[in-house]
């Protein structure tokens, strides 16, 4: 399998910068061993005009049945001769990408000290792979590549170049073409889009799978208009998983956009009142916090100033708002005797997380109004039946004081994510509902100014288990 990747320059910035920006040096030759075989990297040229890295990968297909056991797509086994001679040791597949990421790791996450500049900038990219199958030919590979900002030229192979009446083959010659992205960019896009296109994989796809496909697509998977069909190729159909992949997908999707709208609600219809910037009261007692949808850290950072918090975890799906989090609290600074009372935490509220069991309490603060309603029984179910915190605290924007706010249209949402927003009666609803399924008494306070008319900008539940209510009692 063979794959190149070029840069452009000039004098002042060089095109030999590749070498930094892929951490292998463009004057000698590397190997690199891998499970199935054995990966090269070398550059073809290497001038300050142009610089071309190629990655050479040579597969062992005794190797590769033996450590797959015979598995080919999805794990299903193969037919006996197919299992030793078919197109894994040519064409680019899961293979090749499963490569990349070994080998260009740091370049794949952006890690750059020689050129941080040149690795966090837009570069002129030119990516050529000269075996790709394509199920789905030359307009797939335009769908898929063409909204992350790359010219593609998907050139079928035919079958038989002496005779052309037998057409083509499955398989193109792409040459991809960029100004507008990263190298890291470039990489992740190639991991994830290479076995999307091959449309199988060499190993068993298990749970794990997951993390990685929200790793590499973050920041261009949630919005991609071809989303369903990459996460069910990539994920070799297995429906738990590609559910499991949307699911997430989707609320990166609203924490980016709330990321990117800066989800403040006086940016849109007017300023906070100093109540509500307050961290959310908690029950006497409470040591072990979870902040649940902790998003950029605000309450994290106000909960740490209160000593009689020992230990403090925030969670949210957005690995970016869990970067700027991290950015806030100053973490990488922090006196050992803080930092061991924080951490934050990649989850999603859809799904039920051991991690988050044995807590005193639970924050969720404008959370739950991001969600699509036929979504919020899968929240209450891991929060309440699974999680199950002594106290659970929720707030949400109240619907009824919308009409105080001079800058917000009628019948609009104080923000754009926010998916309902519930009057006071349909809040006091839903909490007793939850309360009474899942064994918990509620109890409901104003956040903020409270109006005589329509109430307070932000109302809040306050949920107590029941056993621990009746052990205090006793």
């Amino acid at each position: 399998m063979f794959l190149t990747i070029s840069l452009s320059g000039d004098a002042a910035n060089p095109a030999t910068d590749l070498g930094y920006l892929l951490h292998k040096h463009p004057g000698k030759a590397q190997r690199f061993s891998t499970s199935y075989g054995t990966a090269h990297v070398f550059y073809p040229e290497a001038g300050d005009a142009r610089c071309t890295a190629a990655l050479l990968l040579e597969t062992d297909p005794a190797a590769l049945v033996r450590r797959g056991k015979g598995k080919g797509r999805g794990g299903a086994p193969d037919a006996a001769l197919a299992q030793y001679v078919n197109d894994r040791p040519y064409a680019a597949s899961s293979l090749l990408a499963v490569a990349l990421s070994g080998v260009f790791s740091s370049a794949m996450r952006g890690v750059c000290a020689a050129r941080p500049e040149r690795a966090a900038a837009p570069l002129p990219l030119r990516i050529e792979v000269p075996a790709l199958p394509a199920r789905g030919g030359a307009p797939l590979v335009r769908a898929l590549f063409e909204p992350l900002g790359w010219r593609v030229d998907a050139e079928p192979v035919p079958l038989d170049t002496e005779f052309p009446q037998w057409g083509d083959s499955r398989y193109v010659r792409l040459v991809l073409a960029s100004e507008t992205l990263t190298l890291a960019e470039a990489l992740r896009h190639l991991y994830v889009l290479l076995p999307v296109l091959d449309d199988a994989k060499h190993y068993w796809v298990s749970a794990d799978e997951v993390d990685k496909l929200l790793r590499a697509g973050e920041g261009w998977l949630p919005g991609h208009p071809e989303q369903q069909l990459i996460t069910s190729r990539y994920l070799s159909r297995r429906w738990s998983l590609t559910r499991q992949a949307r699911e997430a997908l989707e609320l990166v999707r609203l924490a980016e956009a709330d990321d990117s709208e800066v989800e403040e609600i006086d940016n849109a219809v007017g300023e906070e009142t100093e109540a509500e910037e307050k961290p959310t009261p908690l029950a006497a007692g409470a040591a072990r916090v979870l902040d649940l949808g902790c998003g950029q850290g605000q309450l994290v950072q106000e909960l740490l100033k209160d000593i009689r918090f020992t230990e403090i975890i925030g969670v949210d799906v957005s690995v970016r708002a869990l970067t700027i989090a991290a950015r806030r609290l100053k973490l990488d600074r922090m006196g050992e005797r803080q930092a061991s009372r924080v951490q934050l935490m990649q989850g999603s509220l859809a799904y039920t997380d051991k991690r988050l069991k044995g807590y005193d309490a639970a924050v969720l603060s404008e959370v739950i109004e991001h969600l699509d309603l036929p979504r919020l029984p899968a929240l209450e179910y891991a929060v309440f039946g699974h999680a199950r915190p002594r106290t659970v605290v929720v707030t949400t924007p109240n619907v009824e004081y919308n009409v105080r706010w001079e800058t917000l249209p009628a019948g609009h949402v104080r923000h754009g994510d926010h998916r309902f927003e519930w009057t006071r009666a349909e809040f006091r609803a839903w909490a007793t509902d939850v309360a009474e399924r899942h064994g918990y008494d509620v109890e409901f306070a104003p956040v903020g100014p409270d109006d005589p008319e329509v109430g307070p900008p932000t109302q809040l539940a306050l949920f107590t288990i029941r056993a621990e209510k009746e052990a205090k009692a006793a």
